[in-house]
């Protein structure tokens, strides 16, 4: 039985850069730092970046929880992200956000009202 997400991948064509990067809007260390990934537990799950791939703008999307969409875009930002796609409200009161990393991948915010953090298998 699939149990819910795990891990979400990010390549990356420089991946010390990355993990630099992603360290700070994070606020993290990497648990797993290999040549071949590096590895980030957030919130109980895990953001992997892998090297010499190319990035895009098209394919998964995944999004990452946060309390105030506004603030944390604004803050990424600052870190080198550019807006992607603008602060919406999708109904629900549900707000996503789409950013794009300075490596060419999506990094996805949403702040969900209705996630419980209890229901994560």
């Amino acid at each position: 039985m699939i149990k819910g997400l795990r891990t979400a991948i990010y390549p990356t064509p420089d991946l010390a850069a990355a993990k630099a990067w992603y360290a700070q809007v994070f606020g993290a260390a990497p648990y797993f730092d290999q040549p071949f990934y590096v590895g980030f537990s957030i919130g109980g799950f895990e953001l992997g970046l892998i090297p010499d791939a190319t990035p895009g703008m098209a394919g998964t999307q995944v999004y990452w929880g946060v309390d105030d969409v506004e603030a944390e875009v604004a803050r990424v930002v600052a870190l080198g992200a550019s807006v992607h796609s603008a602060v919406q409200d999708v109904g629900e009161g549900i707000r996503t956000a789409e950013l794009a990393d300075p490596f060419g991948n999506v990094l996805g915010l949403i702040q969900n009202p209705h996630f419980d953090p209890k229901q994560v298998r």
